[in-house]
């Protein structure tokens, strides 16, 4: 299991939320919640938590790679239906990444990120999940956001983004549709007055 250097956590945004602002210019990610993974000089990562996969649940998924067979898919549906797949970010968007509790891990494999948030991207996780030994909160995300070096920060400074602290209920929620004025509210923040001081010189 591996930790981002405690040294990092004061200067950057590592287990951070960063809430698209109204006047984001890329339509990709226009009201966008995103938990940001990694941060450091060399860039950042994060996955998207509120814009779903098409159509896609977990226990088809499930199925569609093989971890699991059409006789268990009613089963899965009962135990992992509640789990979104997202469509986590436009790099890399045929690969999985789960994000989730802090109760399994993968040696050499799973990264601790904040506050009892874990990030994992390889099959065994999803074998684990399909199998009833995952953890007990997840979201897989297909594909990721990235920042070269120097490019989220210039565009937090441009007034693209919102940093707020993340919250773990939030990141797990199903209802990918209104994580994005909860975020907003659960940080003292209206969403219509946001909306309504965008652009203001």
């Amino acid at each position: 299991m591996t930790r981002m250097s405690d040294s990092d956590a004061p200067a950057y945004l590592d287990g951070q939320f960063l809430v698209a602002m109204p006047g984001m210019g890329d339509e990709r990610f226009a009201r966008s919640v995103i938990y940001l993974c990694a941060h450091s000089a060399d860039g950042a990562m994060g996955i998207i938590l509120n814009k779903p996969a098409s159509d896609l649940n977990m226990p088809d998924l499930l199925v569609q790679l093989d971890i699991a067979t059409e006789a268990d898919a009613i089963r899965l549906r009962e135990r992992v239906g509640h789990m979104p797949v997202l469509m986590g970010g436009p790099v890399d968007a045929k690969r999985g990444f789960v994000l989730h509790t802090d109760d399994f891990h993968i040696d050499q494999s799973t990264l601790i990120i904040d506050d009892g948030i874990c990030l994992t991207a390889t099959v065994e996780i999803l074998r684990a999940i399909a199998n009833g030994d995952g953890p007990a909160s997840a979201v897989l995300a297909l594909g990721y956001a990235g920042w070269q070096a120097g490019q989220l920060e210039s565009e937090i400074l441009a007034n693209g983004w919102l940093t707020c602290p993340a919250d773990p209920e939030l990141i797990f929620h199903p209802a990918l549709e209104a994580k994005y004025e909860r975020t907003l509210r659960s940080n003292g923040i209206d969403p219509a007055m946001l909306s309504a001081s965008a652009g203001r010189a």
